[in-house]
């Protein structure tokens, strides 16, 4: 009888699962854009891969300067009719016969003319029948080239797709045209796409200054193609599976070039692909074949940068291929080839609020290494700065702006003895100026007086990995603290920087001891230590990124508190600036929960495009009311398991239909699923 129940357990689950399925909604998604980015002033038509994409009505750009259009609807290209699978077997069975030994090749009938129906009786009519087209695939474009190995890759791709799995969330294509204006700012733009089944998640496209090239279609493993590129270019390109793409510059003795990858930058997280994202690997050669440079990462990040001064004129090759040569659709690139201005380091990394800043930049290319810093007080804590030089785009340069009393380490403090004295609160600019090199800072404590040590390192591009320790006046090791994780870090998977927070045992000397973990150091490795009494705050952020409403009714956005040195309040979320209809329910979150879901409900008449809102969260603390930004975001998963929450630019809605307004709900049921 157990066993009975059991099983009609099973086919209940099964059945209810099976409904779910049918009922569930096909939610649009964008996999990947390629190529994934466009000079100024120019037109040029994109592939937009992803998942349910039928119906598109819209493509919504962040942004100002961008225009984008649908083309066509492609569909789901690997998923061959009979027709073209007949017509694909065909070719591929001429093609084949090419790669036979003598004496082995058998002659194979052509393919029956397109325009001709087979030979019947002379009075019958026919009608000519259509030449069957084989989707616009790459690999599908230029046939007779391919080698044997080549020829193969297709078989596995299209005829039998059982041995290389279609990925459904790239399975579908579209074409946009994106038109950019002559003075559109260069950066990072985010694309949506409104379909019938509503709007997709946002994807990053990158505005540039350089000339754009792109590989060609298929780079044949069998055959080795080598693309000509002219310095300065940024190169789109894709890594299909097992493929390495490589280009030719002639380079000019004296240059100082840098290459820049975008690769894990333009899909932070694959959610079926191990370590997460498409690692590529960068290597340049000379003209004798020998390898010159080679890169698979800068630093923590996993997109790699090459610097290289041309010692003599010739011919180079650049070569790019994933780390483990996997390779499919969505493995994006984008490669800069310029002298352009890298930054590896600023100094200081942040500064007291309106209070005007300059720090010294070190890198590659500089001509000016002094940069001014904006510090108006109505910015984030956290910045990005991008400067152009000679009409070339520097990296993006992170820092920081504070409010507490700042000052420089001095060394030398590499013992308790020689301890640089500070008085508290106050934030410290330093240096692990070269490997081993360990700050010192004294500072007076009372008994009971609780006392947060925060390093900002990692989180500011800096390659320092923190170890902090707090002694007392005898020596002795009361606290430390090497990695805090940090979930607002979206796009990070190293947490680097050290966070403790202690109450003093008794009045007198501390020691604050901050060092590099593996014991490295150099003029990057910078960091800021704040040490002062706790600060409460927090930092809001919803996801999805993107919302489908019907008119009139309500849908679940889900709301994330990050509490900071202590803060356990209450948070109220309310919508700013909202056009008339939009409603927020479900809130506040409430002292102590970080999770919950809340309710947008759209207004009954449908509005004509896509619309960005915004959100914003206030609190009160010790009697003061603090108003924050809400930060939209993309709950993404890396590698099958690890889920990040991804910052997005913007909030954007889609309301579709009309229909009578119904009641929002007036509290959350439950909480959503913390982070993992």
């Amino acid at each position: 009888m157990k066993t009975i129940k059991q099983i009609a357990l099973t086919v209940l689950i099964l059945g209810v699962g099976c409904v779910w399925a049918e009922t569930a909604p096909r939610v649009p998604n964008i996999g990947y854009l390629y190529p994934a980015g466009a000079q100024q002033g120019t037109t040029i038509q994109i592939t937009v891969g992803g998942r349910n994409l039928r119906g598109i009505k819209e493509v919504y750009v962040s942004g100002e300067g961008v225009k984008a259009s649908l083309v066509t609807y492609q569909g789901r290209l690997k998923s061959l009719n009979q027709p073209q699978r007949d017509e694909l077997n065909s070719r591929l069975r001429q093609l084949r016969q090419k790669f036979a030994p003598p004496g082995q090749q058998r002659r194979v009938a052509p393919p029956a003319p397109k325009n001709t129906a087979p030979k019947t009786d002379p009075n019958t009519v026919t009608t000519p029948t259509e030449p069957v087209k084989l989707p616009d695939h790459p690999m599908l474009r230029n046939l007779d080239r391919l080698s044997a190995e080549g020829l193969q890759k297709v078989v596995e791709e299209f005829i039998r797709p059982n041995l290389n799995q279609i990925n459904p969330q790239i399975a579908e294509t579209a074409v946009i045209e994106i038109t950019v204006a002559p003075d559109a700012a260069p950066g990072d733009r985010q694309i949506r796409l409104g379909t019938a089944n509503g709007l997709t998640s946002p994807m990053r496209f990158e505005i540039g200054t350089l000339p754009e090239i792109r590989e060609p279609d298929y780079a044949d493993p069998g055959k080795p193609v080598v693309t000509r590129l002219t310095v300065p270019s940024v190169i789109n390109g894709q890594i299909l599976p097992g493929e390495v793409d490589r280009f030719r510059f002639a380079g000019k003795q004296g240059q100082h070039l840098v290459i820049e990858t975008h690769a894990r930058r333009l899909i932070p997280y694959l959610g079926d692909a191990v370590p997460g994202w498409f690692q590529a690997t960068l290597s340049l050669s000379d003209a004798d074949g020998d390898e010159v440079a080679f890169a698979d990462d800068f630093r923590f990040d996993p997109d790699p940068v090459l610097y290289y001064q041309i010692p003599r004129d010739g011919d180079y090759i650049l070569t790019i291929n994933d780390a483990i040569y996997r390779g499919r659709e969505d493995f994006v690139y984008r490669i800069a080839v310029a002298q352009q201005p890298f930054v590896t380091s600023i100094f200081p990394l942040g500064g007291l609020a309106d209070k005007p800043l300059t720090a010294t930049a070190h890198g590659w290319n500089l001509s000016e290494k002094q940069i001014k810093l904006d510090t108006r007080t109505d910015g984030p804590a956290i910045r990005t700065l991008q400067f152009q030089q000679d009409g070339l785009c520097s990296n993006n340069v992170l820092y920081a702006v504070d409010t507490l009393p700042e000052s420089n380490e001095n060394e030398d403090n590499n013992t308790s003895a020689k301890a640089q004295k500070i008085d508290l609160p106050c934030i410290i600019n330093g240096r692990i100026a070269q490997p081993g090199d360990m700050d010192v800072f004294r500072f007076e404590g009372k008994a009971g007086r609780q006392i947060v040590m925060e390093v900002l390192g990692r989180r500011l591009h800096s390659p320092l990995d923190s170890l902090i320790r707090l002694k007392d006046a005898h020596g002795k090791a009361l606290a430390w603290n090497d990695d805090c994780e940090d979930k607002e870090s979206g796009l990070m998977t190293h947490y680097a920087d050290s966070y403790l927070t202690f109450t003093l045992p008794e009045d007198g000397a501390y020691y604050v001891c901050l060092t590099d973990s593996q014991s490295h150091g150099g003029t990057d490795y910078g960091y800021r230590l704040r040490i002062s009494p706790p600060r409460p705050d927090f930092s809001v952020f919803v996801d999805p990124a993107s919302l489908t409403i019907p008119a009139g009714r309500s849908v679940p956005v889900n709301v994330h508190v990050f509490r900071r040195d202590g803060f356990d309040g209450e948070v109220e979320l309310t919508l700013k600036n909202a056009p008339k209809g939009f409603v927020l329910s479900g809130g506040p979150v409430p002292a102590g929960q970080n999770d919950i879901s809340m309710t947008l409900t759209a207004p009954a008449k449908a509005p004509a495009r896509a619309i960005p809102l915004q959100f914003q969260a206030r609190t009160r603390v010790d009697g003061k009311t603090i108003i924050r930004p809400v930060t939209p975001c993309q709950d993404m998963m890396q590698a099958f398991i690890y889920r990040h929450y991804v910052p997005s630019q913007d909030f954007v809605v889609t309301v579709t239909g009309t229909r009578r307004t119904t009641r929002p709900a007036q509290q959350a049921a439950k909480p959503s699923s913390p982070i993992l």
